[in-house]
Formats: structure tokens, C-alpha cells, sequence
């Protein structure tokens, strides 16, 4: 059973302030298959996840207005999506931001500039999860 079946319905949201992280997002996970729903901020994620309803979520951490664990914690405190993966995006790869994002309810963390690959992995990793239960 090959894990890339069925690409074309699973939804990827991807939040960021940097138009550059949220272009490199799209390209790696449209390339694949993936759609991809972009959000610039926590406050235009949380608006466009009752209508989107994504299957997994990259979030920035250092972000204006909500950060990345408000906007996570909103998103784990919603009845409707506290199930779904919320993958925490950060240009430090620091002990303490991971702590702070399993506190609110994050899956996994994941050190930014990423590659194509270990972008993909992260998707794979909770997309196979998600199938098989």
C-alpha cells in the first residue's frame, strides 16, 4: 500500500507572516499533490479553518498579532479540531520553544529554513497516522 495514494484530498494549512516560507510551502506540497491553504497570521488561519476544515497544520511561532502557540492552543481548545496535527514552525531550534509547544497541545516542531524532504516526511508521518486509524 503506497502512502502517496490519495494526495489530491488532503488539505495542508500553512501559517506564516513570510510570504517566502508560505510560497516555498505551496510549491513543495502542491508538487506532490497536496492543496495547500495559506494563512498569513493566526487570526486569518482561525478564519479560514471553519471553512477549510485542513487535515494537518503548519503553524509559525513568531508571528504578529496571535502567535503560534495562541493560535495552536485556539485551534486544540476547538471541539471540531483539536484532533488535527498541528506541526510548530521555528528559525531556532530551541529546547524551550518545543516544551512550550507540546504544552499547547502541538504534534511536533519543525526547525525552519525546512527542505522539501523533511517537509514531506512531517506531512507522511501524520497523514499514514491519520489513515490508519
Amino acid at each position: 500500500m503506497s502512502m502517496l495514494t490519495g494526495n489530491e484530498n488532503l488539505k495542508i494549512m500553512v501559517i506564516d507572516d513570510s510570504s517566502t516560507i508560505r510560497r516555498s510551502a505551496e510549491i513543495f506540497l502542491g508538487q506532490v499533490g497536496y492543496k495547500v491553504i495559506l494563512a498569513e497570521d493566526g487570526f486569518d488561519a482561525l478564519a479560514k479553518i471553519n471553512d477549510t476544515h485542513p487535515d494537518l497544520i503548519f503553524c509559525d511561532i513568531l508571528m504578529p498579532r496571535l502567535d503560534g502557540y495562541q493560535t495552536c492552543a485556539l485551534i486544540k481548545k476547538s471541539a471540531k479540531f483539536r484532533n488535527t496535527p498541528v506541526i510548530m514552525l521555528s528559525s531556532k531550534d530551541g529546547l524551550f520553544d518545543r516544551a512550550r509547544g507540546a504544552m499547547v497541545g502541538s504534534d511536533e516542531y519543525l526547525t525552519k529554513p525546512f527542505t522539501k524532504d523533511s517537509l514531506l516526511k512531517t506531512v507522511r508521518n501524520y497523514t499514514s497516522v491519520q489513515a490508519s486509524k
